[in-house]
């Protein structure tokens, strides 16, 4: 039977999660975690069927995706996760920088032990991960260490800013980033955590230092493609 809301799970706030929800999220994690590639297109009746849900369902989360920059819709062509080019960098890591050492400089000597704590706790995780050679979790957890610190900033508008960053940077890493190393370079976060106990000066220094790392790490070799029918595996199951 098609899913025609899905008013079963809640959020952390108590929030109905609709099967549009569900399919938004999936595609946004999978980018996000570099699952899907750069120019992968994105079939309505084939992502109905992964999840389970009607193609208006789908449509909705794609329209979300795309007002969000995270996909494009092509003119009677459906579909794809956007194509970054190597130019396209600067402009988004001048922007994170703008974003995040405004919130590191801001954050320094005013976290809690709990957020501190919180801080450490995904850095641990991501370096655990990347270890273990989980690179799709060890990409999430240093999505989260990021968007963790704007939450804590308090500033609502600064994390949308960096959530509709998150995802280009992704693409940006997953097409032009060289071979090995560290997804997020997790020494740094750790560097990040030391200086957020110092000065504002000290903190905003050392997240633009982390992402000056980070733009750096890229180049012109494309990485290869993955098969689309095993992206969203870890995905399409609803639970009961």
């Amino acid at each position: 039977m098609i899913d025609e809301g899905w008013h079963g799970p809640q959020d952390a706030a108590g929030v109905q999660i609709t099967g549009a929800d569900r399919v938004y999220e999936a595609i946004y994690q999978a980018v996000l975690e570099r699952r899907l590639s750069p120019g992968e297109r994105l079939r309505e009746q084939e992502l109905a069927e992964q999840f389970n849900v009607s193609r208006t369902l789908v449509r909705q989360a794609l329209q979300r995706l795309a007002q969000e920059q995270v996909i494009e819709l092509l003119h009677n062509r459906g579909a794809r996760v956007p194509i970054p080019s190597l130019e396209d960098a600067g402009s988004v890591f001048d922007a994170r920088r703008v974003v995040e050492c405004e919130v590191a400089r801001q954050l320094a000597g005013r976290l809690s032990e709990e957020q501190l704590q919180t801080l450490q706790e995904l850095a641990s995780s991501e370096a655990e991960a990347d270890r273990q050679g989980e690179h799709a979790l060890a990409i999430r957890l240093s999505g989260e260490f990021h968007q963790a610190m704007a939450r804590m900033h308090g500033n609502p508008v600064l994390a949308r800013w960096l959530n509709g960053l998150l995802p280009t940077t992704s693409l940006l890493m997953s097409h032009f980033k060289r071979q090995g190393g560290q997804v997020c370079v997790a020494h740094r976060h750790v560097d990040l955590i030391a200086a957020l106990q110092k000065s504002p000066a000290s903190a905003g220094a050392e997240m633009r230092k982390h992402l000056n790392e980070l733009e750096q790490s890229l180049t012109a070799t494309a990485a290869p493609r993955r098969q689309l029918r095993d992206v969203f595996q870890a995905y399409r199951d609803s639970p009961e």
